[in-house]
């Protein structure tokens, strides 16, 4: 299991390709990998902006392509689509890049 600092450096140094390939924005990681809390069965919550012209199948690449680059089990996050009565919490607790 990767530790938080390997993931930011992994997430960050995906920052460009992310944004050509998926019109999204990588913006952090929230969830137990932020709050080091993760175990074996943890997936990584990342939290991203998706450009207006993104679509589904740019959802699910990057899920995929995540989780190729990180070895662990992704859930991407639009932070556009968070429900209201968790964005508070999410956004206070992400750690971004």
């Amino acid at each position: 299991m990767m530790k938080k600092k390997d993931i930011l450096k992994i997430l960050s140094a995906l920052k460009a390709e992310v944004s050509e390939r998926y019109k999204a924005e990588i913006r952090g990681i929230f969830g137990s990998y932020a709050r080091d809390e993760a175990g074996k069965k943890s997936d990584l919550d990342v939290l991203v902006r998706f450009d207006e012209s993104a679509d589904l199948f740019d959802l699910v690449g990057l899920s995929i392509f995540l989780e190729e680059k990180l070895k662990c089990k992704v859930d991407v996050v639009p932070q556009d689509d968070i429900r209201s009565e968790l964005r508070e919490s999410i956004l206070e607790e992400a750690i971004y890049l």
